[in-house]
């Protein structure tokens, strides 16, 4: 029994659901509820592809910084070969020295590891001779002879003259002397070669070594490749035609093939350690995903740390590879990228959630009434508010399936997470502000007739709400602290998927926070100036300044309109902010990229011929400046004790100085302190540059020499940046020079309207870098393109929230307000009288967010856009600074004044068939 009553009072308990309100409530309000659908649906489509968006950026982005880090990503093995000493002080030569390069090929490809492996295409196996100097010919000519192979031989070739290379001897066992007359070997050449040279099968090339001794090299054949585009010519392309410029100005390289046969023979040819091995791994950038990258990049450095020195004589596997820094670098642009979407989705479903709840606000307006007749009915608050609960819940989650089924449907994947939001605030709010509503109108608590009951209730009422708004505060200014001081990227993990962590949730609320803060200083601001206006029109005598005044005076204090109007205005505005600030940016990171409008990389082997390449461009038409430097990466210098590797710049200062003068480059006063004496004897002065502020002025460096002591440096001032990079030391040619270290140029830098086709026809072969080009592949990147994609459509977003909120605020008190302006029409105010009085109330919080908002937006930009690390997006050294779009951001404030302007005409025209006795009869 005791069991039966308990359940009983159980089920009495549980809210009963009136079905047919709850029909009729949905049929009534059909139009607000539909809005609301409409709003959820576009937000949830927004949120749920946005991310999966940059996720397929981010893929793209991986396979695009491998492909344009093009050789430098390889990763090369290297090992020395085996020594061939012979029993009675020879060398021995040795006929299965091919297989020996197979079994090599083996050893490297089983260390690679299976996700490696699988990253890489099929390796090639490169085995290079010296650079020996073609004898014959008046203009200057090299040779290198070359074994390339693939799985088991090298590109397939068509022999139109003569044979492939084959061994010179046919004994197995064959020991040379060390002093014995040159060894000779067979070579293949192509027709093109063959056609420059004047040789052919038989003939004999002469050439020489470094050291002038001359080496038997001897032609079996012409060849004809079957597929030149074989990635495997990409590694010798002098082996397909004439190579200029390869090995200096003027100079051209010509190849010769090896075969399995006449390997053997080449090292004999040369010196013991002048033919060298190396196998050559491409990556697939179709294979690489933003997921496997970290681990990827794990597998390259641990290689690299097992690798044997290069001092070392022994067989030990040395590693080679730019792969994982290309990686690393496309890792942290991806999760700035990825932090900085997060930032202005943040924004979006902050003003979201304000719209929606302006939004239940305007139904609730309107559903007052009917909940107040169902209350005086007997209809319980927990059943009244578990209708509205049911009802709210079946259009936000119906919004939100339609709106991310849409976004799948556009996109291979969502992101439900961001949506979550949304949801939560259409399925609370209508709920809880129709409850309020209804217990408001069934509450019999009086007004107290006490002066100090009343006051203490206004006192209680305003405590409560400084209390909200000095949390909201707290919260605000602990994100911005947090944002400053952690920034924005996630902590770097082997594991990490990507996915923004718990850590992030505040940083990245900053902004949306920022916004929320200002719109509350405003709410406070409004009601004392409306007030304050109301007062001195009191004073006039124009009776419309007065009906306006007081009534913006009344309706001054309403929270959510203006909450609304100044954060969308604000966060659009940032959005705007965001998108000038990054286009600007890449242009001026293109230039510290580059350093001028072109650039020529010289390699190694033709550095010496730099000044004669600069010279010769700097006649060429339409160049203006030409500057020549060394550039070394990853320089060798020490601190104390520390090993630092910045970039070392030695070039001439003055040069230097007017090619910065010239340019959008910043300049860079303290160049002029390098031409001045050093600190200390024999000091030779430096700028630095230092991202994690290793190098800093006054810091002492030593640059280490080959058989001489080192060289000191102290540093005078901080450099400018050049290309980019974080850790830059700059060193006056001439200063260096006078302690015993003469540059050796590998930079060209050229400036001009003629540079691009200068550089481009300079006949060296030398690595050409356009700013043009740079700035091209900048804004067409995939993570800028997507960033700025979502900047522009986070502006649109909100800029049309705030012109939603701007509806449903006006409608919310449309009926309050022409129901007053009605009856001081029958005291004899004109109805265009009467619109003015309507819009002196419509458009005081309309011109505040007009006016604040776009200020607001630029006082957040300049706190929030130094964290973002737009820099890692734009190439440049240092954060870009904020560009205010003034006539974008005027646009915005002039279409939401627009649209508060056409508020009273549409108003008026609607509500002309009213009638005045109903007006008059109403609230008796």
């Amino acid at each position: 029994m005791n069991r039966w009553l308990t359940r009983r009072r159980l089920i009495r308990r549980l809210p009963a659901l009136h079905w047919p309100s709850i029909r009729g409530r949905a049929r009534t309000d059909a139009g607000p509820l539909l809005l609301t659908a409409a709003v959820i649906a576009t937000v949830a489509l927004l949120a749920g592809a946005a991310p999966a968006l940059l996720r397929a950026a981010a893929d793209d982005a991986v396979r695009d910084t491998v492909r344009r880090a093009g050789p430098a990503a390889n990763v090369l093995a290297h090992a020395e070969w085996e020594r061939d000493d012979g029993p009675t002080g020879g060398r021995v030569r040795m006929p299965r020295l091919a297989d020996d390069v197979d079994d090599f090929r083996a050893r490297v490809t089983s260390a690679l590891g299976p996700d490696l492996d699988a990253a890489l295409l099929p390796p090639v196996i490169v085995v290079n001779g010296p650079i020996l100097t073609v004898t014959e010919g008046s203009a200057p000519r090299t040779f290198q002879f070359t074994y390339l192979a693939g799985d088991r031989d090298g590109p397939d070739v068509t022999w139109i003259a003569g044979s492939a290379p084959g061994p010179a001897v046919v004994d197995e066992y064959v020991e040379t002397p060390y002093d014995g007359p040159p060894w000779p070997v067979q070579v293949g050449l192509s027709e093109a070669d063959a056609t420059a040279l004047d040789l052919g099968p038989g003939d004999r090339i002469p050439v020489k070594d470094s050291q002038g001794r001359e080496k038997d090299v001897r032609i079996s054949g012409i060849y004809r490749p079957a597929d030149s585009d074989d990635p495997a010519w990409r590694l010798a392309p002098a082996l397909l035609r004439p190579a200029p410029g390869v090995d200096g100005v003027g100079i051209t390289r010509f190849g010769g093939l090896l075969s399995r046969e006449s390997l053997p023979d080449a090292r004999l040819a040369v010196n013991e350690d002048q033919l060298r091995r190396t196998i050559h791994f491409a990556p697939v950038p179709d294979a690489l995903t933003w997921d496997t990258t970290a681990a990827l990049a794990s597998q390259v450095v641990t290689l690299k740390a097992t690798s044997g020195a290069s001092s070392d004589r022994d067989q030990s596997l040395r590693w080679e590879s730019q792969l994982e820094t290309a990686l690393r670098d496309a890792r942290t642009q991806i999760s700035a990228a990825f932090a900085q979407a997060a930032v202005l989705l943040a924004g979006v479903l902050s003003a979201t959630v304000l719209v929606l709840l302006l939004a239940a606000d305007l139904l609730v307006r309107r559903r007052t009434p009917a909940l107040s007749v169902a209350r005086q009915r007997g209809a319980a608050l927990p059943d009244l508010g578990a209708e509205l609960v049911v009802e709210s819940t079946v259009v936000s989650l119906s919004a939100t399936a339609v709106g991310l089924a849409l976004a799948r449907a556009v996109v291979p994947g969502v992101s439900w997470a961001w949506a979550v939001p949304v949801l939560l605030a259409g399925t609370v709010a209508g709920p809880a502000f129709g409850t309020l509503a209804a217990a408001r109108a069934s509450r019999d608590r009086r007004q107290p007739a006490n002066p100090a009951a009343r006051r203490w209730i206004r006192v209680t009422g305003q405590l409560r709400r400084a209390a909200v708004e000095a949390a909201v505060l707290i919260v605000a200014v602990a994100a911005f602290v947090t944002l400053h001081q952690r920034g924005l990227l996630p902590v770097a993990s082997d594991d990490d998927t990507g996915e923004l962590t718990g850590d992030l949730i505040l940083p990245i609320s900053a902004l949306a926070l920022g916004a929320l803060v200002g719109a509350l200083v405003l709410l406070r601001l409004l009601p004392l100036a409306a007030r304050f206006t109301l007062r001195q029109a009191l004073r006039s005598r124009r009776p419309l300044a007065v009906f306006g005044a007081a009534q913006a005076a009344t309706t001054a204090g309403r929270a959510l309109p203006l909450l609304v109007l100044v954060s969308t205005t604000a966060l659009a505005s940032f959005a705007l902010i965001l998108g000038t600030t990054v286009t600007r940016g890449l242009g001026d990171g293109a230039w510290s990229t580059v350093g001028a409008d072109a650039r020529l990389d010289v390699g190694a082997d033709a550095a010496a011929a730099t000044p004669a390449l600069a010279e010769g461009v700097a006649a060429a038409p339409g160049v203006e400046q030409v500057v020549v430097a060394q550039v070394t990466d990853s320089a060798r210098l020490f601190s104390e004790s520390t090993l630092l590797t910045p970039r070392l710049v030695i070039v001439d200062t003055a040069a230097f100085q007017r090619l910065l003068a010239t340019t959008p480059l910043p300049d860079a006063p303290a160049l002029a302190r390098l031409t001045a004496p050093g600190p200390g004897p024999g000091d030779v002065p430096a700028l630095v540059r230092s991202g994690d502020g290793a190098l800093r002025t006054g810091t002492r460096l030593q640059l280490p020499r080959d058989r001489a002591p080192a060289i000191r440096l102290t540093a005078v001032g901080t450099a400018p940046s050049v290309g980019g990079v974080a850790d830059v030391v700059i060193v006056d040619a001439a200063a260096l020079a006078d302690a015993g270290l003469p540059a050796v140029p590998n930079t060209v830098w050229v400036t001009g309207p003629g540079a691009a086709q200068a550089v481009s026809n300079s006949g060296v072969a030398a690595d050409v870098v356009l700013r043009a080009d740079v700035l091209r592949a900048q804004r067409v990147a995939p993570l800028t393109a997507g960033l700025l994609r979502l900047a522009w459509t986070a502006a649109v977003v909100l800029l049309a929230l705030g012109l939603l909120g701007l509806t449903l605020a006006a409608a919310a008190g449309a009926a309050q307000r022409w129901q007053t302006l009605t009856r001081l029409r029958t005291l004899g105010l004109r109805p265009r009288d009467a619109r003015w009085v309507a819009a002196g109330e419509v458009l005081p919080p309309v011109v505040v967010a007009a006016v604040c908002g776009p200020l607001l937006a630029a006082l957040l930009a300049h706190l929030t856009l130094g964290p973002l690390d737009l820099r890692l997006l734009t190439g440049e050294g240092t954060d870009p600074a904020a560009v205010l779009p003034w006539w974008l951001l005027a646009l915005v404030s002039a279409v939401l004044l627009v649209a508060a302007t056409t508020v009273v005409p549409v108003e008026s025209a609607l509500r002309r068939r009213d009638r005045l006795s109903e007006v008059l009869r109403a609230g008796e």
